[in-house]
């Protein structure tokens, strides 16, 4: 009766394949990258002002019509233009000037820097500054005041859909050698950055391009982030442990320990009597279903026996290209004896297999050609032809076909009991 444990927990130990999966690396997406920038609102120019001059507290009105160029999603170049009007606020002496201004700024996605990504998607925030030209015009003047300028600027972002956004900037801007006053009145003789105007403006930015975003609301990772993270994903597959036994598969040479038996530092179950049964459950299925008092080796539970048969887990196993059993594998054929003598009236189907290397009409043959020597077998063991059925199930495609462990799982015969 020993024996025909052998190939029960053989083969249990061989029931279940483990399943790797190759991590996914992050890929930067494709981004666009322009956008078009229209933004209107109030000004409050401060100074120069002529005495007895001024404006109201927020002027109307500030144009801005700008084009940026982002170069990642973090950093980028704008090219804007702007147009001020200034006229008289209360108790103010009356005046109408203009002030035009090109500038070519740098831009900073502040947003993406502050990694707003992490609590919205909605949201954003740029900040720009940059050198330009100005050019001041008044009614009661003649002439055009040029003179160069410094500006910079925070803009808040509200993102409407992957191509419109809502903006909201306020800038600072500095006019240096402004030679006459905002309201065109006098004249000054400051050469720094005296001038100082203040804008503030809402407006929508279009963004242009093919891709299904825009710079400003991607978020990139660095490649050695990414390779980083393609480490970590593979140091986690390694320390996967399929069979639970406490050994990593990466050391494991036995993937699929049967649960809860003991197994040395290589993951291979302990069996000291060398007899391809794990210690442990070999003393569990002599104590708890074989007869000891019947010298037939009957069973205790017919049932459960009935159930690991059926259940695949007594085999028969074959080398490759082979339609002999292979000497470990004769004790599922001893299992089956034992099984079918203490049950005269049961039958058995006996079921070759083959792995997929081959053509498949050679595989049927083999699958066929197992089967039939283990009946075979069976019929000189005096265990009668008509409770023998055969059947060829051809190739076994349920393991990985490169796999030379593996298919060594699927060339067998398997049993079920009717």
């Amino acid at each position: 009766m020993k024996k025909g444990i052998l190939t029960l927990v053989f083969a249990a130990a061989f029931s279940t394949l483990s399943a790797q999966t190759e991590p996914v690396q992050t890929i930067n997406p494709e981004f666009n990258k322009w956008s078009v920038e229209l933004a209107g609102g109030l000004n409050k120019p401060m100074r120069p002002m002529t005495a007895g001059y001024r404006t109201a507290v927020t002027s109307a009105y500030v144009a801005d019509l700008g084009v940026r160029y982002m170069f990642n999603n973090k950093f980028g170049l704008k090219a804007d233009f702007g147009y001020n009007s200034f006229k008289e606020g209360e108790n103010s002496i009356g005046f109408d000037s203009k002030y035009y201004r090109a500038d070519l700024q740098a831009v900073a996605n502040l947003g993406r820097i502050m990694n707003f990504e992490t609590w919205t998607n909605t949201l954003g925030l740029l900040g720009h500054a940059g050198f330009g030209l100005g050019f001041g015009e008044a009614e009661n003047s003649t002439g055009t005041d040029k003179m160069g300028n410094f500006m910079a600027g925070v803009t808040g972002q509200i993102k409407l859909s992957n191509r419109i956004a809502l903006t909201g900037d306020f800038t600072t801007i500095l006019n240096a050698k402004q030679n006459r006053t905002f309201d065109g009145a006098s004249t000054v003789g400051t050469p720094g950055f005296a001038g100082v105007l203040f804008n503030g403006t809402v407006g929508l930015t279009v963004y242009l391009g093919k891709n299904e975003k825009h710079a400003d609301w991607v978020t990139l990772v660095d490649k050695d982030v990414i390779a980083l993270t393609g480490r970590v994903d593979n140091l986690e597959t390694m320390l996967i442990d399929t069979d639970q036994d406490g050994v990593a598969d990466y050391l494991d040479l036995e993937k699929n320990t049967v649960s809860g038996v003991m197994v040395d530092t290589k993951g291979r179950a302990i069996d000291l009597n060398n007899n391809n049964v794990p210690d442990e459950l070999e003393s569990y299925l002599m104590a708890n279903y074989v007869n000891k008092n019947d010298k037939s080796g009957s069973f205790n539970d017919n049932e459960v026996v009935k159930g690991l048969i059926n259940g695949g887990y007594v085999a028969t196993y074959f080398d490759f290209d082979k339609s002999t059993p292979s000497n470990v594998s004769t004790e599922g054929i001893d299992f089956i004896v034992t099984y079918l003598r203490a049950n005269p009236s049961a039958s058995v189907e006996i079921t070759g297999h083959a792995d997929e290397l081959g053509n498949s009409a050679y595989n049927d043959k083999l699958s066929n050609a197992r089967a039939n020597n283990v009946k075979k077998i069976l019929m000189k063991a005096n265990i009668d032809a008509n409770r023998l059925n055969i059947v060829a199930a051809g190739e076994d495609n349920s393991v990985q076909k490169d796999s030379e462990m593996a298919r060594k799982l699927v060339r067998k015969v398997t049993y079920t009991i009717k």
